[in-house]
């Protein structure tokens, strides 16, 4: 491979920010595998916002960028997956597709089909174009990509804010993130928060019913365990909240020592699920890891007493998309009000709406 930028390539990256900027260039914020696409002849590579190689995982789209990029380029984008019954994205599908089998890779990929969303051109045949503004690097993918076909997609882009104010309030429904917004002269700065990202940001109360210690410190706590009652009266695992500062993680072990309990009767006694291998993605998610079913689901159950407020962006499959962040404890809140009543549920949208069918 020889093109004028070459692999490994750190992608550009957004610093959060708190509404819409005016005067911008604005694009959906796209909920899926961040990648570097190199491209020159037959030979492609597909890096990933750690520099990790991801091209063994995704061979349909390795296809689909030989029939649909130009012979030689580099191109920033988003592997994503929608579910065509819903017509959203599926980032939970999205994650087993990074698979260790390669027969179970190559089944998954026609099984699941992934699609890649280009939002930037960092080269085109022999010109590095990373020094050039946005706005010349947009025009250029775009007449780059003109006849390009699904699975392959140019991510819609606005310099109408009322538009972009409307493609942030509909497009959760359809399983993005927010808003990217990106200055015309902006050059590209692998690595570097130039971008502005405007995400949807909520809290909820949640019970704490348990916790994991962290990986580095036996005597400090790793993450704090959420749940919220059911209709039925059962309490759901729907994720965690896992950023405090180390010093914080070693009071919560003393704070939470008094609620320490057994498994007995508690209401995720997962340890006694012994058909969890067999069990369906809907009991998976009540009963724990969401990733993982091989991963350690070994936990210090609590009393479910506590009550924490937590900031969450995104609710999907009945699970926090990101871990949550603590926002204060609620001692006056009865656990048995966290229920799933308190979660917005956004509107509906179709992914075709906006990218046309696939």
């Amino acid at each position: 491979m020889d093109l004028p930028v070459m692999p490994p390539v750190k992608p550009m990256l957004a610093k959060v920010g708190t509404g819409i900027p005016p005067g911008q260039l604005y694009e959906p914020k796209w909920d899926g595998f961040r990648s570097v696409v190199f491209r020159d002849g037959d030979e492609v590579e597909i890096g990933s916002r750690n520099e990790r190689p991801m091209t063994r995982y995704f061979p349909e789209v390795v296809e689909a960028v030989r029939a649909n990029l130009p012979e030689r380029c580099v191109v920033d984008g988003e592997i994503v997956l929608v579910d065509p019954e819903r017509g959203a994205l599926d980032f939970e599908a999205l994650q087993l597709r990074l698979h260790p089998a390669a027969s179970r890779v190559r089944l998954l990929a026609e099984q699941t089909p992934a699609s890649f969303v280009v939002f930037d051109l960092l080269a085109e045949g022999d010109e590095d174009l990373t020094a050039r503004p946005f706005a010349e690097r947009r025009r250029r993918l775009e007449v780059a990509l003109a006849d390009a076909t699904p699975p392959v997609h140019v991510t819609p882009m606005t310099e109408d804010e009322a538009l972009a104010q409307r493609w942030f309030d509909e497009l959760e429904g359809a399983g993005l993130d927010g808003l990217i917004a990106k200055s015309p002269d902006l050059t590209y700065q692998p690595d570097k928060r130039v971008m502005t990202k405007v995400k949807h940001v909520r809290t909820a109360d949640c019970v704490v019913a348990g916790y994991r210690l962290h990986t580095t410190s036996r005597n400090a706590v790793g993450s704090l365990m959420l749940g919220v009652y059911g209709e039925d009266g059962s309490l759901a695992s729907i994720g965690v909240i896992g950023a405090f500062p180390m010093a914080r993680r070693r009071a919560l072990l003393d704070e939470l020592a008094p609620y320490v309990t057994t498994f007995d009767g508690h209401p995720w006694d997962w340890a006694a699920h012994e058909q969890y291998a067999e069990a369906t993605p809907a009991q998976r998610r009540a009963w724990g890891s969401r990733w993982n079913a091989g991963k350690d689901l070994s936990f210090v159950p609590l009393r479910p007493e506590l009550v924490v407020e937590t900031k969450y962006d995104y609710l999907e499959g009945g699970r926090l998309r990101h871990t949550g962040q603590f926002v204060r404890w609620r001692p006056d809140r009865d656990p048995r009000s966290c229920t799933w009543d308190q979660f917005e549920r956004p509107l509906t949208y179709d992914l075709a709406e906006l990218l046309g069918p696939s």
